[in-house]
This record gives structure tokens, C-alpha cells and sequence, in this order.
């Protein structure tokens, strides 16, 4: 990105300045100088047109770890206001709705566990379904995804997967209202009913990692974490159910665009008015989507548990936190004083809640929201937690990010060879394509350690913890 284009207004906050004439909101990006000069142009262009859209409240905003998407740039984050005319977009949210990632404590430490990690890999690889199109053992009749869409990890726990309070540790308590299961297509529903409790591809993931270095102590014992303990992320979504409804509901919020006069800057932005009837069907099988999403990670942890267990007997695992980054969610945020109801996406984007809100757990409302960037295969991974006075919806980065595209990282490196490089520094890698693993490599993504630190000093989340990857599952 040339940074020529943007005006710096703090250490960590660029805007774009209006052309003459423009018509849109403001722009805004978070992030150090480095980091914004390794995005495309594409972010620019995508977060400007993002600030034309209707209804659009305060700025069009990008995480530190931005970077080129469907519509939205990933790192995206814009609010909207169903009162004035704010629009709901497909491409705000992301095609693997609710997305995230589902981190677990152990009681585990790395001087117990460490030799028997070759053991753990192979247990969890032949454990955990992973890969394009991969079904697991559970196979659910309509009448029962209908129940999943409709109830998300609530469904789970009162079929075995887990217990209740894991649920408390979930967004939404791992039960979104607002789903309608007859507005997701039969199709979607139809490559959803056996890949419940599976882990899919891509940048998907299931890591054994060690707490290496604690930055803030107070939050980190809130969190329940220490030097040298053993944590678990899971990293996934709503698998084929989520893409096949943001490829259906693209084509109708388009042609409701059109019937609407909607001008679109580009038409992967396709939206509808929050109120219209074409943008409640997609607010209700998106939510629907974040209910599967929810419910196949309680699955995946419940499979994880297990797992562990055949190798660590004593293992106890205890949901930290679950928290997704492909999402348009419903909440009250003070705008000029004043409380307002807000449609915000995020896409690529956690959400962040700071000290004192009242939709975190009793344990962390001190502490903040925990938040998680994950890392790339084999660099690592930071806990984080909300920050008061997030400026950005209190939104935060989700992740390192792309710094190249998956053609060029395939043409930079060779699966196998990663793999064996990997585990020369400790890290084993279990995957089933060794096309993947190249596409994932380490140096296919930013900094995440540049991405935290940015993320930190422009007051969105403050670092808590850093994990350092050991054993990662991939499809």
C-alpha cells in the first residue's frame, strides 16, 4: 500500500482523505507504518468503497492485520443503523461465517507433556476430521440441524459434547437468537449434516500450544493462565452450511440492491436494507450459521477432550473463551454521547469487549474480553483481552493475516519440506495435504508479532499471553 495516499493521525491510526467531490464516510486504518505498507492496494480501494455503503455509522475501519477479501477487505470492521437506512452485506461477513476460535486451558504443564507429544499429534490427527468436503461420525437427520441451527452449542452440551459450563465461556453463551433455519437453503443444509464436529481446511486449525511469555498478570490470572502451561486453539467455522448461504444470499441481496436503487461501488458488496425483507432472511440464516459454527467447535472440543485423554489421563481441559471473527452482530454503542443500536460487521475481525461490560463472564469483567490472534502455522499465537475505550466498535485483529497470496506461497515452498523444517524447531505438523501446509506457511503471513503489538498501542486489545505452537492439526 503506498502510504502516500493516507494522513497519519496518531503512531497507529492513518485515514484516507476524501477525493474532491467523494461522496462516503470516513476511512480509518489501525496500524504501524510496516504493516499497512505490506497490504495491497486492494484494502484501500475495498475500505473506501465499504464507506459509501448507506446508513454507515462513524467510519469504515481496518485491523492491523488487513488484508484483501470478498467485498469487505479481511480486518474489515463497519457499523450500521437499521433506523437509518443501514444496509446488511454478505461480503461484511465472510463466506465461513462465525469463523473462530475456541481456546481451551489445561492442566497440563510442558515439562509433563513434552514427551509424549508424538503421540498426542498422531491421537489428534486420527481424532479430528479434517480436510475439503471431510465428514465426521455424527450424521444428523434435518429435524436435528434444524434443532443445531436453532440452539448452536446449547445443542451439543444437551447431546453429550461438553457441559454447561463451557457454555458461559461462549459468545452469546453459545446461543445466538434470531436464527431462522427455514431461511438457510436445503443445499446448504444438505452439506452441513455430516461435517458437524469437523475442522475443515485452508487456514483452519487444531493447536497444542505453551504459554511462553506473560505480559499483563493481573488479566492473565483472571484468564487462568501461567508460564509453561499446556493451552489448546481450535480454529474453524461453519464449514459448507456458512459458504453455501453466502453464496445464495449474494445473488439476493444483489438483485435487492438493484430493486432498491442501492448504488454499489463494487458488486461484491452486494446488500439490502437491515429492514428489508431480503436483509431479515440473511440476518436469520446467518445467524443460524453462527449457531452451527458454535455448536461444531463445542463438538470439536468435546472430540479434543478425549483425544487428550487416551495420552494424558489426568488432562483437564476448560474452555477458556469462544470467540468468533466472521459475524454481523446487534449492539448498543455510544455514539456522540449517546446510546445507539448498531449492526456491526466484522469480517476478519474479533470482537473485544473492555473491562466492565456486562456480556463478559463474572470472571473476566475485571480483565476485559479474551481475545485471540492466531498465528500462522509454526510462529505462534497471542491471548489478549478488550481494552476500555476501544475507538473501533471494540473490534480487534483476529489474526496475523496474509502477506501473499496462497499461488505465490505454493510457488515459494514445498509441503513436505516445511513439515520437516518445522519439526527441527519442535513443531509437529499433521496434516492431509501437503498442498495446504505450503499455502499455510509461516512466511505466507504478517508479522503476528508486529499485528499484537499494533493492536495493543492503538488501544483496541492489551497483549496478556504468547503461545508457542507444538503440535498442529491440519486439514
Amino acid at each position: 500500500m503506498n502510504l502516500q495516499q493516507l494522513r497519519q493521525l496518531q503512531p497507529y491510526l492513518w485515514s484516507l482523505p476524501r477525493a474532491s467531490g467523494e461522496q462516503r464516510a470516513e476511512v480509518l486504518l489501525y496500524g504501524t507504518a510496516p504493516l499497512l505498507a505490506s497490504m495491497d492496494d486492494k484494502v484501500l480501494e475495498q475500505i473506501a468503497n465499504v464507506a459509501a455503503l448507506p446508513g454507515l455509522v462513524g467510519a469504515a475501519m481496518t485491523m492491523p492485520d488487513a488484508h484483501w477479501g470478498y467485498g469487505f477487505p479481511i480486518g474489515g470492521v463497519a457499523a450500521f443503523d437499521a433506523e437509518q437506512g443501514g444496509v446488511i452485506s454478505a461480503g461484511g461477513v465472510g463466506f465461513d461465517i462465525s469463523c473462530g476460535i475456541r481456546c481451551l486451558r489445561s492442566n497440563l504443564d510442558l515439562s509433563d507433556a513434552a514427551a509424549h507429544f508424538t503421540r498426542l499429534a498422531d491421537t489428534l490427527f486420527h481424532a479430528i476430521p479434517a480436510g475439503v468436503g471431510e465428514e465426521g461420525e455424527l450424521k444428523l437427520n434435518p429435524a436435528q440441524l434444524d434443532q443445531v441451527l436453532q440452539d448452536g452449542a446449547h445443542w451439543a452440551v444437551q447431546h453429550g459434547y461438553g457441559n454447561a459450563a463451557d457454555l458461559e465461556y461462549v459468545e452469546e453463551q453459545g446461543r445466538v437468537t434470531g436464527a431462522v433455519p427455514n431461511y438457510v437453503s436445503e443445499l446448504a443444509k444438505k452439506r452441513q449434516r455430516g461435517e458437524m464436529g469437523t475442522l475443515g481446511s485452508g487456514n483452519h486449525y487444531l493447536e497444542v500450544q505453551v504459554v511462553e511469555r506473560i505480559y499483563d498478570n493481573a488479566a492473565a490470572l483472571a484468564f487462568g493462565l501461567h508460564p509453561g502451561q499446556i493451552v489448546i486453539s481450535i480454529h474453524c467455522g461453519s464449514r459448507g452450511l456458512g459458504h453455501q448461504i453466502g453464496t445464495d444470499y449474494l445473488l439476493m441481496l444483489a438483485k435487492a440492491a438493484s430493486r432498491l436503487g442501492i448504488h454499489l461501488p463494487n458488486r461484491e458488496l452486494a446488500c439490502a436494507p437491515i429492514k428489508s425483507p431480503e436483509g431479515r432472511q440473511y440476518l436469520g440464516a446467518m445467524n443460524a450459521a453462527i449457531n452451527c459454527a458454535l455448536a461444531n467447535r463445542q463438538i470439536l472440543t468435546y472430540l479434543t477432550r478425549s483425544a487428550c485423554a487416551q495420552v494424558y489421563p489426568h488432562a483437564e481441559l476448560e474452555t477458556l473463551f469462544d470467540v468468533s471473527h466472521n459475524t454481523c452482530k446487534v449492539e448498543t454503542h455510544e455514539i456522540d454521547g449517546k446510546p445507539r443500536l448498531l449492526h456491526v460487521h466484522r469480517k476478519g475481525a474479533t470482537r473485544a469487549f473492555g473491562p466492565g461490560h456486562a456480556m463478559l463472564p463474572e470472571r473476566y469483567r475485571a480483565a476485559g474480553q479474551p481475545v485471540v490472534i492466531g498465528g500462522s502455522m509454526g510462529t505462534g499465537s497471542y491471548i489478549l483481552a478488550g481494552a476500555s475505550g476501544n475507538p473501533a466498535f471494540s473490534s480487534a485483529s483476529h489474526g496475523a493475516g496474509r502477506a501473499m497470496s496462497r499461488h505465490q506461497a505454493l510457488a515459494r515452498w514445498h509441503g513436505r519440506e516445511l513439515i520437516n523444517e518445522l519439526a527441527q524447531q519442535g513443531i509437529l505438523i499433521r496434516t492431509r495435504s501437503m498442498r495446504g501446509a505450503a499455502e499455510e506457511a509461516p512466511g505466507a503471513y504478517k508479522d503476528v508479532d508486529l499485528v499484537a503489538e499494533a493492536t495493543e498501542q492503538a488501544g483496541l486489545a492489551r497483549r496478556v499471553a504468547f503461545l508457542r505452537p507444538k503440535v498442529c492439526v491440519k486439514g
